[in-house]
Parts: structure tokens; sequence; C-alpha cells
């Protein structure tokens, strides 16, 4: 089974738990994902099957959306609900003021990770050090926020929500905690639902129980999207029988005898045969279309 299941997590489960529900349901041995969701986080999760795998080098600079839930006047030491609280301001906040810091967290910014992260310093991931009491020095990384737009946010309970558009590696409780910096407050994030990754929207997903009935019945595989519905925004690219049986073997085609590529053309595209059949990825160069990655119907 190749392809791309665009699955809803749910709350509770690692995306390590939903990759094995899938693996059982799907029947299928070779299975990884894309963008990694906590237990608590909700949401859009491409689970990739078969040679689909062979995609994730190509889905890791992918934006994503998320809706995200927060408390103000309480900083835990995880940055979420799910942590020990180890600070809390009675310091009154209006939407106003919110509102007015949000635009200062738009476009390029640097964020310190977090203590409870997967991220190595020195061979060690943090959170193994967070469990032992420590908290180390962390080098601050850039990250780009495209879109910030405050929801809904209730005064009195000093609560909100906000939706992002970010880039690969944003953690959105760092972001969360600093912009109750910036209104001189403390906050954590009380809820995460990732609405968009690897374009796919929410819309599109499949939940574990309709997964878990398709599997009754034998028809798992009605889920599963090709592989090439990840590339959609990518160009595309028609080639020869002959040209594809070279494409397929590793080998780059001359841009010469590809006569609907025009001259100013560059970068990359999906690849095609004269029957419509998905190859693979290939990238547009001066002289050639060279190859990126083979898809294969059956993977070895």
């Amino acid at each position: 089974m190749n392809g791309v299941l665009i699955l809803d997590k749910p709350q509770g489960f690692t995306s390590f738990d939903a990759v094995a529900l899938m693996r059982r349901l799907c029947r299928e041995k070779k299975i990884g994902h894309t963008g990694t969701l906590d237990p608590m986080a909700t949401g859009v999760l491409p689970v990739l099957l078969g040679s689909g795998t062979r995609a994730i080098p190509f889905l890791e600079d992918t934006d994503k959306e998320y809706e995200a839930e927060f408390a103000l006047g309480i900083r835990t030491d995880t940055g979420d609900r799910t942590g020990q609280v180890v600070e809390t301001s009675e310091n009154a906040v209006s939407g106003d003021r919110l509102r007015a810091a949000l635009p200062a967290f738009c476009g390029p910014i640097w964020q310190i990770p977090p203590m409870y992260s997967a991220v190595s310093v020195n061979g060690q991931r943090l959170y193994q050090l967070a469990r032992q009491g420590k908290e180390i020095e962390r080098p601050a990384r850039p990250v780009n926020i495209f879109r910030l737009e405050l929801l809904g946010y209730e005064e009195k309970t000093r609560t909100g929500r906000l939706r992002i558009r970010c880039s690969k590696g944003t953690y959105v409780r760092v972001l969360i905690e600093d912009i109750a910096k910036a209104c001189g407050c403390v906050g954590c994030m009380t809820g995460l639902r990732r609405t968009v990754a690897c374009g796919f929207p929410l819309s599109q997903t499949v939940s574990v129980e309709q997964m878990r009935a398709l599997a009754e019945k034998g028809e798992a595989h009605t889920a599963i999207r090709p592989v090439e519905s990840l590339f959609s925004s990518w160009g595309d690219v028609r080639v020869t029988a002959a040209q594809a049986r070279r494409f397929q073997n590793g080998g780059a085609l001359l841009r010469e005898r590809l006569p609907h590529v025009l001259p100013t053309e560059m970068g990359r595209r999906r690849v095609y045969g004269p029957q419509g059949e998905f190859l693979g990825l290939g990238e547009l160069r001066e002289q050639e279309l060279a190859v990126l990655r083979l898809f294969p119907q059956r993977e070895e």
C-alpha cells in the first residue's frame, strides 16, 4: 500500500502511537509520518505508507497552521497545561493590549527552544535534562510566523485562542509565553489543534474511528491518497515512454527533448509518464531534468 493518509490525530496519542495503529489497520510495515504532534495536540498528521515514505526529505520545510488556546496568568515548566505551575501573575491584560503585541511576532523571529523538547544539545535531548530538573542554556533559532491572528479573548478569565501559520520548527508554546511577556504577564498553552500540514486542511482528514471502520470492512486502502498529492503545489512534466524508462532507471533527461518545457522554467517538478502515471520527482536545471526521487509501485 503506497501513498499518504491524512489522519486527524486524537488527543492522548503520540505521533508514534498513531503510526503504530495505522500500520496495523492498513497492514503496511513500511510507514512513517511528517511533523510530530505532542500527545495533547490534535489535528492534521500526514502518515506515509510504502514508497510514500520516500517523500519525507522533501516535506521537512513545509509550513503548518494551528489554532492554539492559551491562558494568561500562569506559566508552567512545560509551557502548556500538562506541566507544573512555576509562576503566576495577577496583571490584567486587555484585548487591545494583546492585539497590539501581535505584530511584533509576525515575520522572521528568534525562539529559544523549551527545555521540554526533543532538541539535542551536546548529544542530549533537552527533555531528558528537564526530567532530571536541569536547565541549560539553549541557542535561539530562527523561525517564521506568516500569520498570527487573535480569534477570541475573554478579559475576565484571560483566556483566548490564536490562529498561527508558521514555518517548521516553531514552538507555539514558546510563542504564547513570549506574547504574554510582551503584555507584562505570563502565559501557557492550554490546547493545540493543527489545521493544515503539507498543504492538507482538517477537512481532508480521516479520524481513527473512521479508519477502524474501514479496516473492519477491508477498505482501509480507500482512505489512502496518491503520493503525488503531497506535491500539488509543484509543476509537472509529461515524458515519452522511452524517457520514462530512462528516468525510472535514474537517468537525467535532456531539456531540449522536452518540448512542453519552456526555456525559462526551472525548479522541482512532478514527472509523469505518457499515460499519466506518476514516476517521481525531478528538477529542471539548465541542461536537463534531473532525478530527485523515484516512487516505485512496489516497495522492496
